[in-house]
Order: structure tokens, then C-alpha cells, then sequence
């Protein structure tokens, strides 16, 4: 897996592999950034991340953030590693959400190449998520999203493992993901991507709503976003897929805080 610049700061612990601690830090500079953006929802919400290989093996291993935590307070040493039935695998004496295992759990285990996966309740994400209409194709945001949005129909708290296959078959190839009534979400092959993505679906999201209170929004014709969205290539692995835009945020929150290496 590609290494998180800031990892060579804090010596791997005792035991532990580095790509694990490569992950771990990663994931816990990820939630400082998304609590430096505002999209934090008390303890609540999750940004899971499995491990390669090189650490779990044949298993899908993935880390989340110790339930009862703010964002501001995740550490690489403080996540939770799990697999997919939830049991801790790290002996960590944290406990983790079961509305978060479960609904990253199902993405992890049933959707080829879901590295990463993010969720968010953010009041624009949770604003459009809640519109009949769903998601407008009318901004420079939306139209880089063509033909990449899936929707679920919200079936409540997501804390029942039933409702896994009907997200499954919801969700399909699509990488930004809408929850209806509920949030937004997305996966990618890497955390830079997943963010990418659900960056891009946020700013959808918010420039719809400021669009809307003044007025009807201008639609983007079909073709162009669909030119739009083949002509961005922030999600694309081949030309980084998020990475110069996550290590940028990375350098932000390490002048605010670097406690998340530890």
C-alpha cells in the first residue's frame, strides 16, 4: 500500500506490522481531516479501512473508530481492528458502533475492491439525501458524478444484518453511494479515492442546496456531464485517484495536530 508521508515520524509498535501501522495512521489523519471540515456528527459516523494482505492475510480485516470517541480524538493506536463477524482482533478495550460494523462490514465483505469506506451525516448530505428528487445534475460538482451515484431506501437505524444484501444489490459497482433520509457514503480501492469521491458528492450536495433556496436549478444536458465526469481524473488510480489532495489536508492537520500518529 502506498505510505502515509507522516508514518516514518512514529516508530511502529512492538509486534505490529508496519503496513498495519502504515493503515492505522492513515485512517486516524482521515478523521482528523474530516473533523477539521465540520463533517462530524458528535461520536458518531465511521471511516473504516481493511488491511492488506501483507497483514491479514486471506481474512478481510478493516479498522474503525472506537465508539464513545470524537474524531478529534482518534489515534493510530487507538482503532479497533475487526473482521468481518466483529470480533476484535487487537484486544482493544474499546467498544465499536454496531450501526457502523454492520453497514461497513457488509460494504467490505460483499463489494470487490471496497479498501475504504466512508459515512457521513453532514446537514447538506443528509438535506438532499431527504429530497424525492435525490441529487441534481445541474452543478460543476454533480456532472463529475454522472452515472456514478447509487441510491438505498432507508430502512432505519443500520444495526440489522437482513438489510446487507438489499444494500449490496443497492450499491452495485457505483462508489458514491446516497442513503436515503439518512446520509452520504462512498468506498474506494484506496482512502484517497473514497474521500475524492465523497468530496466531490459533498460539494455536490452543499452547492445544491444554496442553488435551491434561491431557485429552480439549471440542468446539466445528459452529454456534457457525462463528458464532465470522464474528463475528471481525481478518481482515477492512474493519476493519483485523491492522493496529492489527501496529503495536502494531511499537512493541514499537522499543523493543528499531529496526536493522531501516536
Amino acid at each position: 500500500m502506498q505510505r502515509d508521508p507522516a508514518s516514518a515520524t512514529v516508530p511502529v509498535p512492538a509486534g505490529m506490522h508496519a503496513d498495519e501501522w502504515a493503515a492505522r495512521q492513515q485512517l486516524a489523519a482521515c478523521y482528523r481531516i474530516f473533523a477539521m471540515l465540520g463533517w462530524t456528527e458528535m461520536i458518531y459516523n465511521h471511516i473504516t479501512l481493511r488491511l492488506p494482505a501483507s497483514v491479514s492475510g486471506v481474512g478481510k480485516h478493516f479498522l474503525i473508530n472506537p465508539f464513545g470517541l470524537h474524531y478529534t480524538e482518534v489515534t493510530a493506536s487507538n482503532l479497533v481492528k475487526v473482521n468481518l463477524a466483529g470480533e476484535v482482533l487487537d484486544g482493544s478495550r474499546h467498544p465499536i458502533n454496531p450501526a457502523g460494523y454492520v453497514l461497513h462490514s457488509t460494504i467490505h465483505g460483499g463489494v470487490e475492491g471496497a479498501h475504504c469506506v466512508m459515512h457521513t451525516h453532514t446537514t447538506a448530505g443528509v438535506a438532499v439525501a431527504s429530497l424525492a428528487s435525490g441529487l441534481s445534475q445541474s452543478n460543476f460538482y454533480s456532472a463529475q458524478l454522472h452515472d456514478m451515484v447509487a441510491f438505498h431506501t432507508f430502512e432505519g437505524i443500520t444495526i440489522h444484518a437482513e438489510e446487507g444484501p438489499r444494500v449490496l444489490a443497492s450499491i452495485g459497482h457505483k462508489q458514491a453511494v446516497i442513503l436515503r433520509n439518512h446520509g452520504l457514503l462512498s468506498w474506494g480501492q484506496t482512502l484517497p479515492q473514497a474521500f475524492a469521491i465523497l468530496w466531490t458528492l459533498q460539494r455536490a450536495c452543499e452547492i445544491q442546496l444554496a442553488t435551491q433556496s434561491m431557485g429552480e436549478p439549471l440542468p446539466v444536458p445528459e452529454r456534457i456531464a457525462a463528458q464532465c465526469t470522464r474528463d475528471a481524473l481525481q478518481f482515477d488510480p492512474r493519476h493519483g485517484a485523491g492522493q496529492d489532495v489527501f496529503d495536502a489536508l494531511v499537512r493541514q492537520v499537522d499543523r493543528i495536530d499531529e496526536s493522531y500518529k501516536t
